[in-house]
């Protein structure tokens, strides 16, 4: 006796009349929506190379301000987008079976989720507002530098970046001052966190608007959503989301000193 897997059928689709074919219609479909992840891919990769190559340049400082964030906050995070990522994957799987019940339920907890990551981040910048560590005029740090530390840090850093010999100590000019340099130095560290941190926050909304727009047009029974293809060109660009999330959480949040 054999026993044969039945698999439902897919939930036929509609073919647009500036496409001969349905297969076609889908690549094209797809070969855009990667083409333009792409570009996202590309755009944050420079923010990546950006933050991995100053901390190099300033390890102590980057740590120092680094250990300032909330690491548990970030896991929160961390395990919202990734449910999210798990039901936005089952809402293409429920729309291509022709289930729209749960279609709507796993857009809907998708979208819940969503909005779980921005409140948890409102409340991690919150914290960082309050601590005055935005960038800016009125940034501030509480853990003090030692002049020496600081100017033997600077000194090597000209070492390296200008390739000129070692100063010492007492060659600096009279005005100079050494902690205001470590300020700037843990400056620079929060102006990439919060530049990172706020495009992904910025294409989490994205994702919101685009997901709350499909749930209305699959409530609604519109015949632009017959098609499962919008809901997976979704889901495709919520898991680029959270991939890019699972790339920012350690480099940002785990990685210390080097």
């Amino acid at each position: 006796m054999s026993l044969e897997l039945q698999h439902p059928a897919v939930a036929p689709q509609r073919l647009s009349h500036q496409f001969e074919q349905i297969d076609q219609q889908n690549e094209i479909y797809i070969v855009g929506m990667w083409t333009f992840l792409v570009t996202e891919i590309m755009f944050f990769g420079a923010l990546f190379v950006a933050l991995t190559v100053y901390r190099s340049v300033y390890p102590d400082a980057f740590e120092q301000a680094h250990s300032a964030l909330n690491v548990w906050l970030g896991l929160t995070n961390t395990f919202i987008l990734l449910t999210s990522s798990f039901t936005a994957a089952m809402a293409v799987r429920s729309k291509m079976l022709g289930q729209r019940v749960l279609t709507l339920l796993f857009l809907g907890i998708t979208i819940v989720c969503a909005f779980g990551f921005l409140g948890v981040k409102y409340v991690e910048y919150s914290a960082e507002f309050r601590e005055h560590h935005f960038p800016g005029p009125n940034f501030q740090w509480s853990q003090t530098v030692s002049p020496s530390t600081a100017q033997g840090d600077l000194a090597a850093n000209s070492q390296v970046a200008l390739g000129v010999p070692k100063i010492g100590v007492n060659e600096f000019p009279a005005n100079y001052q050494p902690q205001q340099l470590e300020l700037h130095k843990r400056e620079l560290f929060f102006s990439l966190y919060f530049v990172m941190t706020g495009l992904h926050g910025f294409h989490v909304i994205i994702g919101i608007l685009v997901l709350s727009t499909l749930w209305l047009l699959i409530y609604f029974n519109h015949p632009t959503v017959d098609d499962y293809m919008p809901v997976e060109l979704a889901g495709l660009y919520w898991h680029f989301v959270d991939i890019v999330w699972i790339f920012l959480y350690p480099l940002v949040y785990l990685i210390g000193k080097q």
